[in-house]
């Protein structure tokens, strides 16, 4: 007899997603009654984490065991929780996890960079696995890979496994303390390295770019550049279009097949009157193969939803398995099976055969676990930054492939207040940042920055497309998509991908060939 083997349906809330419709946490669980038309909420609540593992014992840096043969060791760093206040809690250390890689470093005659990926939203192996790009140019820089891994996610938790258990732990997950570790962690890495003028270059795809970037901007005298991917620094107030993250889903999809864009459109108004009763509920959980008779027609707009995002954001022009294991150009691959279904044939049966691309190309799945799902990749302080500073206003227009959808600053801050205990600061981050007027502010002062973005890319809406300065380069790919560049090369990449990293590299090179001459000159 054959083993039923399951796949657990996870809703990645990593690369922002939650940002853009956070849950009112609380206001959901109170009704019963499906709000007709509305984006799937990708509902984090406050989950414990994995246990953290206790750090090495054979020093500061010391490595911990691995178990496998990675690239990289892992090590942890005493990390203070507090860096902005002297409040009795402010000195208290916790184990934070950073990786490291110096196959390639050049000690001699002057020591080679640090390449240093500043961590996004999860566990930071994960990331480091997908990240490729930073270990294909280390050798031609003599560089020091450095992946850190970001307070409150991975192991890296403040006060174990109780560090999303409350808003007096969970207030210390923010941003600024975030890059403050980065800055005190490279600092010290370097000191005792023996490696005090080594110059720093900052890595980041998505959240993790956004960092990266505003790392440059608030400690330049500890990085001296950054590569930004994907980054949406001006998906806030008012800057970019609240509607641009889905119009392009939107497009992604009417670009390869009008009537894939319709099957789609279509498919969210029968599920919600299939799914109106336990009897229709029943038969959609048939359609769409799940592991237990589904509860809410939510879950089940949510497989959906999610699917047909993710597979946007990742429409990689060769295979990959960042979020599933995905063809090249799946958004196509999505189209087609849409399309060669008969006149007349079910919309739903059509939608769900799109959806199994993404959750089951490799063809092994007997079931769809949708309810109830775990957290592989630790991600659920997400929920957290969603609703403390990190509003991210998006909508969905009536021309959308998906139900229209408002945004409203008062609701979010009413289901954050009942979901957590605390409101949003709605415009903090363009406070603590910037943002508006970009151009204008960063060509007086800044430098140093590679933001890249791909068009197919959703979170591209709200990036920086255009060079702000000669030193503040914007990369743009009309192909591209979610940190496409940070991928490993492969010999199926096309021309443009190849181009866009070869820019990056010769942007990289300029900047560490001339802080190398103002050091010598000092």
């Amino acid at each position: 007899m054959t083993p039923t083997i399951t796949l657990t349906v996870v809703p990645a809330l990593l690369l922002l997603l939650l940002a853009a419709f956070a849950p009112e946490l609380a206001a959901a669980a109170s009704s019963s009654r499906r709000t007709t038309h509305q984006p799937p909420r990708f509902a984090a609540g406050l989950a414990s984490l994995h246990q953290q593992r206790a750090a090495s014992s054979g020093g500061r840096y010391a490595a911990a065991d691995n178990g496998t043969a990675k690239p990289f060791t892992a090590h942890y760093f005493p990390q203070e929780l507090d860096h902005f206040t002297f409040t009795p809690n402010s000195s208290r250390v916790f184990s934070q996890k950073y990786l490291l890689n110096d196959t390639f470093w050049r000690r001699k005659p002057t020591a080679g960079p640090l390449f240093v990926y500043t961590g996004n939203e999860g566990d930071i192996e994960w990331f480091t696995t997908n990240t490729g790009f930073m270990f294909d140019i280390a050798p031609e820089f003599g560089a020091l890979l450095v992946f850190i891994e970001h307070r409150f996610y991975g192991e890296s938790q403040p006060f174990g496994k109780d560090s999303s258990q409350s808003p007096d732990t969970l207030g210390y997950l923010t941003s600024t303390q975030a890059l403050a570790d980065f800055a005190v962690l490279i600092t010290s890495l370097k000191q005792n390295l023996s490696a005090v003028d080594a110059p720093v270059v900052v890595f980041g795809g998505s959240y993790g770019g956004m960092l990266a970037s505003w790392f440059r901007l608030k400690y330049p005298h500890v990085a001296m550049g950054a590569l930004a991917s994907s980054a949406p620094i001006l998906q806030f107030d008012d800057i970019s279009s609240w509607s641009g993250f889905e119009d392009t889903v939107t497009q992604d999809f009417k670009s390869e097949s009008l009537n894939c864009f319709s099957v789609i459109k279509a498919v969210w108004d029968v599920l919600d009157d299939r799914g109106s009763n336990e009897t229709g509920l029943l038969e959609l959980s048939k359609t769409f193969r799940t592991c237990k008779t589904v509860q809410s027609v939510d879950s089940l707009t949510n497989f959906l939803y999610t699917a047909f995002t993710y597979t946007a954001m990742t429409d990689y022009p060769t295979p990959a398995n960042f979020l599933q294991n995905l063809p090249a150009y799946p958004v196509k691959e999505m189209c087609k099976i849409i399309d060669s279904f008969p006149a007349g044939a079910d919309v739903v049966e059509k939608a769900f055969a799109a959806a199994s691309l993404y959750y089951n190309y490799t063809g092994d799945q007997k079931c769809f676990q949708v309810e109830g799902v775990d957290d592989p990749h630790g991600l659920s302080g997400w929920g957290w930054q969603a609703c403390t500073e990190m509003v991210m206003p998006m909508t969905v227009l009536n021309e959308s492939m998906f139900p229209p959808f408002g945004f409203s600053y008062e609701e979010r801050s009413e289901g954050c207040l009942a979901g957590y205990g605390v409101r949003p600061r709605m415009h903090w981050i363009t406070t603590e940042y910037g943002g508006h007027k970009i151009d204008q502010v960063l060509k007086r002062f800044g430098s140093n920055i590679i933001f890249s973005n791909g068009m197919r890319d959703p979170w591209s809406r709200g990036g920086v497309l255009k060079n702000i300065s000669s030193s503040i380069i914007a990369l743009v790919t009309e192909k591209g998509a979610h940190h496409l560049d940070f991928r490993s090369a492969t010999k199926d990449d096309p021309d443009w991908v190849v181009e866009q990293r070869r820019q990056e590299v010769e942007i990289i090179r300029g900047w560490i060939d001339q802080y190398n001459k103002d050091i010598a000159q000092m």
